[in-house]
């Protein structure tokens, strides 16, 4: 595994979190995480960057080693978190790439931050036409898919458990190296673990995907739940170069698909430096 260095940045949010490697002076990228995941789903993927570019992954605030808000934060507070890291690291401009709930992140730097974002690369990006739609997905996660003990506080899961209960939101092939970091990024967020899910819900994503006009790369799983929305996505994203969908990929793509998916990233930046 590559060298891979922390950081606190300090924000409004408190001290952000984030996973760096690949050194200065390269193209940088910008990860950005899962609802109820951290920067360390990402190591994989950072690797597979690294001899070629510079990744910066961050835990959201109230995740990973972030500092806890005890307020509801936005999908735009995540973005300013981002930016704030970026001014931290002294990182001008960077390539923002998130999956699932970071992809709505990614598409809010592109949007609200166009200046400081080269491209966007969206991994298993949802897709959800108004609110009450984001709700009745997510209603599931919260009633029965993410246990809790009598005080709220998220309980550990099995690979069984996942296989029989939510196969939908693991990997096509999760192993056990996956399922602690992800009982490990549950205990992290604690009960603040709906905060990144309820940010999620009420961001406009449909509306924000016409607004991006960064050059755009759109990679999806097989088997993710919104792959078979392709045309919509296409017709919404009006800097969307290339459209994909990943074989034998479901969710939490970028660690199980990092090798096949960091090229196909690094393409953003390649045609940037050609032109």
């Amino acid at each position: 595994m590559r060298a891979i260095t922390r950081h606190l940045v300090p924000t409004r949010f408190g001290q952000i979190h984030c996973r760096d490697t690949g050194g200065e002076g390269r193209p940088a990228f910008v990860l950005t995480h899962i609802n109820q995941q951290s920067s360390a789903l990402y190591l994989e993927l950072m690797e597979a960057l690294a001899p070629a570019a510079r990744a910066v992954a961050i835990d959201y605030p109230s995740h990973g080693m972030s500092d806890h808000i005890a307020f509801q934060p936005s999908i735009g507070d995540y973005a300013e978190c981002v930016v704030a890291v970026m001014d931290g690291l002294g990182i001008r401009s960077a390539v923002a790439v998130g999956e699932a709930t970071g992809a709505a992140v990614a598409i809010e730097l592109g949007v609200s931050h166009a200046g400081r974002i080269d491209a966007v690369g969206l991994l298993n990006c949802p897709f959800y036409r108004d609110r009450k739609q984001a709700h009745d997905v997510h209603a599931p996660l919260k009633a029965d898919l993410r246990p809790a003990d009598a005080s709220g506080f998220p309980m550990t899961r099995t690979l069984d458990f996942m296989r029989e209960k939510d196969p939908s939101h693991a990997p096509f092939h999760p192993d056990q190296s996956w399922m602690d970091r992800i009982n490990t990024a549950q205990i992290e967020a604690g009960r603040d673990r709906w905060q990144a899910l309820d940010a999620l819900n009420a961001y406009d994503i449909g509306a924000n995907m016409e607004r991006l006009d960064r050059p755009t790369l759109l990679l999806m799983g097989e088997h993710f739940h919104y792959t078979g929305l392709m045309d919509e996505y296409r017709r919404r994203l009006r800097g969307l170069m290339l459209a994909e969908v990943i074989p034998e990929a479901r969710f939490c793509m970028g660690w199980e698909k990092a090798r096949e998916i960091a090229p196909k990233l690094l393409t953003l930046v390649q045609q940037k430096e050609a032109a």
